[in-house]
């Protein structure tokens, strides 16, 4: 029988980027706050130390800073005729582990979205009509406006540092930045990261076509920069290994680097490592969560109630434990009926290689955010009309640094292994680029989240069956994109093009994005969401989820500065009016 042990105030179940925000923001307002987090503690001076940090061997390779999959897993198919299988080794996507979760080990490309994004369904409707959205698109607005995140972005950019420059100033239009981007309150808080030679050569070519390449917005530090909580980060050094690695100059933003600093001194605030939730514990009436049943390392199991709980752990954790603990109705995709494991989402991906005699691009200079792009094809940016699709996405360069085991980009017809591949890899290490493009997901009907029938964890419990496949919108919206790059690519003069589309069905070997989103999606309705505008669930009111669970469809952008915006504007109806008046949020 598990120990019951004295409650607290709040509890967070995980301890990444949401939950250092709840911490912080509900430790401020009074609360003593407990997280408990299932991987171990880890912090940039004693885990992430330069003398080690740089190991592409073990840090993506043996996937040290990732989930591993033989303590948790998904299965995996593409549509409801398939038997899933488990995912035995990481690959399309990686969560990540440990005090800091994927925020650790993420690019630091931090997006707001479009003010369209949050108007998925009714703007779409308006301009193109019903005809434009298929039956079997399952689309939502969000209950929630670009205006009413805007602030919530805008903290979140100041406790980062992020380097940027703003394109839209408050309803201006600025040289530089982004023209398409929502009007914003104020400029980045650090300017742009200096640019290395790739990026600056798609900068040229896009601006020669008459498009508005501008930087990205980055979490790594431009400059020195102390946040409003007076944690100081450093300058990035441009090293190469940000992109799935931690950072150990202090010059990426994460938890570590930003708020537990001061967090962790707190009195009100406790973090409990290695301990995982395997339940949240629900009252008679089913409508008040009472407590979270979890599992320490010694294998104990405790009870731990507290007032209000707070999911803050990755989205598939957070729509399995809504599914495990019997929190809310499960999606049914015959039905369409049920609302946790509805609209799940991913991200595609596409890209071009550029093969040069005359260039040396030093590619292993490089950032997880360093880089050029171009919206002109991003969400409702252009003209959908007759095309086939709706949505969109980015297109540029971003120099993440070329890691030697990882990168050896070849021209089409190379031998995939031996002396004529050596050759190759040598001889076009030093001259070859990519332009990427970074493409949204709309929801589909058959395309969701629930238990497998099957396979088990070792406490018993029903492995996380995931269910998805790219659809016609994806595939034509993702060739659209990549033709768009391919014109970029022409105008830069390679020796060489070698375009790469996506094709056939999602597979989840390669490495694509960790953009999973979806499964608790917020919504107006309750009988078509799962939390509302304040991530509150509409089945028990004292619990909120935080995270991309909560999107109702992925947008073009990366997800991290929209899943920190959410959790700003869920603490402040928290602070401001739940805890004045606990109960449902109207």
């Amino acid at each position: 029988m598990a120990k019951k042990l004295p409650s607290v105030d709040a509890l967070m179940i995980g301890f990444g980027w949401t939950g250092a925000i709840m911490a912080q923001e509900l430790t401020d307002a009074g609360l003593n706050v407990l997280a408990l987090e299932r991987g171990a503690w880890a912090d940039t001076s004693r885990e992430f130390a330069t003398t080690f940090a740089q190991d592409e061997l073990r840090y993506f390779w043996r996937h040290d800073l990732f989930q591993t999959t033989a303590h948790d897993t998904q299965t995996i198919r593409n549509d409801a005729s398939q038997v899933a299988l488990p995912m035995r080794k990481l690959g399309s996507y990686l969560p990540g582990t440990n005090v800091g979760g994927a925020g650790v080990h993420w690019n630091g490309q931090t997006w707001r979205f479009l003010p369209s994004d949050f108007l998925a369904r009714s703007h779409n409707l308006q301009r193109y009509g019903a005809d434009a959205l298929p039956d079997t698109m399952t689309i939502q607005d969000w209950s929630i406006t670009y205006d009413d995140l805007e602030p919530h972005y805008d903290r979140f950019e100041r406790l980062c540092g992020i380097s940027g420059k703003a394109g839209n100033l408050k309803g201006q239009i600025q040289p530089g930045g982004n023209p398409f981007e929502g009007p914003r309150a104020n400029e980045y808080p650090n300017p742009p990261m200096a640019m290395s030679y790739p990026p600056t050569l798609f900068a040229e070519a896009a601006a020669g076509l008459g498009f508005h390449p501008f930087p990205q917005p980055s979490a790594n530090m431009s400059q020195a920069y102390t946040n409003p909580l007076g944690v100081r980060l450093e300058a990035c050094t441009y090293c190469g290994f940000c992109e799935k690695f931690a950072c150990g100059n202090y010059s990426k933003a994460s938890a570590q680097t930003t708020i537990l600093p001061v967090l962790m001194k707190k009195h009100n605030f406790k973090l409990r490592t290695e301990c995982e939730v395997t339940k949240i514990n629900l009252d008679s009436s089913g409508k008040r969560a009472v407590s979270v049943t979890y599992v320490d390392a010694q294998g104990e199991e405790y009870e731990q109630p507290a007032d209000l709980i707070v999911l803050c752990s990755y989205i598939l954790n957070n729509v399995r434990l809504m599914l495990l603990s019997g929190i809310g109705a499960p999606y049914d995709p015959q039905t369409g009926q049920g609302v946790i494991g509805r609209n799940y989402a991913y991200q595609i991906t596409s890209s071009v290689n550029l093969f040069f005699d005359d260039k040396i691009l030093n590619p292993f200079i490089g950032a997880g955010a360093h880089g050029m792009l171009v919206d002109e094809w991003n969400g409702d940016n252009f003209d959908h009309t007759g095309l086939g699709f709706i949505g969109g996405g980015f297109v540029g360069v971003v120099q993440t640094g070329a890691r030697p085991i990882e990168t050896h980009p070849v021209p089409d017809g190379t031998p995939a292994w031996g002396g004529a591949f050596k050759k190759a890899v040598a001889a076009n290490y030093l001259k070859s680029m990519s332009i990427a493009t970074h493409g949204a997901v709309m929801s589909h009907r058959g395309n969701y989240l629930d238990l497998d029938p099957t396979y088990r964890d070792v406490y018993g419990r029903p492995l996380l069956r995931m269910t998805f496949d790219y659809t016609d919108n994806e595939h034509r919206m993702s060739d659209y994109l990549t033709d768009r790059a391919t014109d970029i690519a022409k105008a830069m003069k390679a020796r060489e093009i070698k375009v790469n589309k996506r094709k056939g069905s999602w597979d989840v070997v390669p490495y694509q994005t960790t953009h999973n989103t979806g499964g608790a999606i917020m919504g107006s309705d309750p009988t078509t969401s799962a939390v509302n505008r304040y991530l509150q669930s509409w089945d028990v009111s004292n619990l909120f989820v935080m995270g991309a669970s909560a999107f109702p469809q992925n947008p073009g952008y990366n997800p991290t500065g929209t899943v920190a915006a959410l959790a700003y504007h869920s603490a402040a109806a928290i602070t401001q009016r739940y805890l004045k008046a606990p109960g449902a949020l109207a």
